[in-house]
């Protein structure tokens, strides 16, 4: 998900968390997951497309346990913006039931799609389900979601680069950005 409010140029994004502090704060969640689930037989890893590939695939090579991978892809209905109306593009292909789940995502915004997916993936019955967050903005949060690993909080800016995009440019900067 991207962030809410629009960026008013086209001028070249403002390093906001440059790449070296994004490696070592991945590094540090990585541990801090490896040690949280030491017990766990096998972990289900989560993505939600397309934002949160490039923190998913640096996070991922740095947990030494057993784990799967999938994705979700989420879309609000239509041009209107009503809360909690979620459609899924794409669902994940495992089941979750008895497992658990490491709902990965690129940031927090209002809340109102992750509160969806988080509880679709308890309905499903998995046995656990905490959600790993690179940037969490939490002026804008609707509703009240619980990030288990958090990466950075920001304030409301539109942030681009690492997954995040505008009009489908700027995901592939190895930094974040942020556009004016």
């Amino acid at each position: 998900m991207t962030s809410s409010s629009n960026p008013t140029s086209t001028t070249p994004p403002k390093t906001l968390i440059p790449q070296e502090k994004l490696q070592a704060r991945i590094t540090e969640i990585a541990h801090q997951i490896e040690r949280d689930y030491a017990h766990c037989d096998q972990l289900s890893c989560i993505g939600v497309l397309k934002g949160s590939v490039f923190f998913m695939v640096d996070l991922l090579k740095q947990i030494d346990l057993p784990l799967v991978v999938d994705f979700f892809q989420t879309s609000s209905y239509g041009g209107k913006k009503v809360p909690g109306e979620v459609r899924i593009l794409k669902d994940i292909d495992l089941s979750v039931r008895d497992r658990d789940v490491l709902l990965i995502e690129d940031i927090v915004d209002t809340g109102h799609t992750l509160q969806t997916v988080l509880s679709l993936l308890r309905f499903r019955g998995a046995r656990s389900v905490k959600l790993c967050a690179l940037l969490d903005k939490t002026s804008q949060r609707e509703v009240d979601i619980p990030i288990h690993y958090l990466g950075f909080p920001i304030d409301n800016v539109f942030v681009v680069g690492y997954g995040l995009d505008y009009d489908e440019r700027y995901r592939n900067l190895p930094y974040i950005g942020a556009i004016e």
